[in-house]
């Protein structure tokens, strides 16, 4: 096991990890914990009563945080004609084709996110073993491959994010920044919480939201009780 730094120890000395905390006692005392010289990222993960290797419980969704994610988001957008316009005009950072197409194949991957108009997809495709594992594939589910590109960024600019079970039945998202403050922090924890429990799957038994902790990029997970979440998302 790594061994700890003094500061790392001493904000962990904070926590009790017998307790389960309230929601908002949890995020501030997270943000209480932030020890490093950078703004520190606020994530959250919960562990839910599904077993993703069954196709009709797997989890998997977007959501418009209220309060954005703290950072910039760099959009590239593959469309062409009349689409390209719009996807500029919408804030757009890269907007092409085959041109993008060509230079991601080349190895550049200076952007964030992308979307792509369906009769791009075809050609898209050809680059999906590259932008798939970087989580970079646009996909209908999440709602990056539409004509309304406009939308998708403005979106995409204002903290929309996508989030997918992993094997072990945890969903991990971002929630923001330190400097947010608490309530910007719990809000945008409220929005992604009630997208999570609107769509549970039909056919998830017993305990749906198994455990839910918070914690910042550089110091300890702080256990919450997932029996306030209905405080929380009335």
């Amino acid at each position: 096991m790594p061994k700890r730094g003094k500061k790392y120890t001493n904000n962990r000395a904070k926590v009790d990890a017998s307790k389960r905390y309230d929601f908002s006692e949890a995020v501030q005392l997270a943000i209480d914990s932030s020890y490093a010289k950078f703004d520190e990222t606020i994530d959250v993960a919960v562990r839910l009563g599904v077993d993703p290797r069954h196709a009709d419980q797997m989890v998997r969704g977007t959501v418009v945080l209220p309060n954005g994610l703290g950072k910039e988001v760099r959009v590239l957008v593959f469309a062409k004609g009349e689409k390209e316009k719009e996807a500029v005009d919408g804030g757009a950072d890269f907007v092409g084709n085959e041109d993008l197409i060509e230079k991601i194949k080349e190895g550049w991957f200076d952007f964030d996110k992308a979307v792509a108009t369906p009769d791009m997809m075809g050609a898209v495709g050809k680059i999906g073993r590259l932008l798939g594992p970087r989580g970079l594939m646009p996909n209908a589910k999440t709602g990056t491959v539409t004509f309304d590109v406009a939308k998708a960024v403005s979106e995409l600019k204002a903290g929309k994010i996508d989030f997918r079970v992993e094997k072990a039945g945890i969903v991990h998202v971002p929630m923001g920044k330190v400097s947010f403050g608490a309530q910007k922090i719990l809000e945008n924890l409220t929005a992604f919480l009630e997208t999570i429990v609107r769509i549970k799957p039909a056919s998830a038994k017993g305990t749906y939201l198994r455990t839910i902790a918070v914690s910042t990029t550089m110091g300890p997970g702080i256990k919450i009780d997932s029996g306030f979440v209905k405080e929380l998302i009335k």
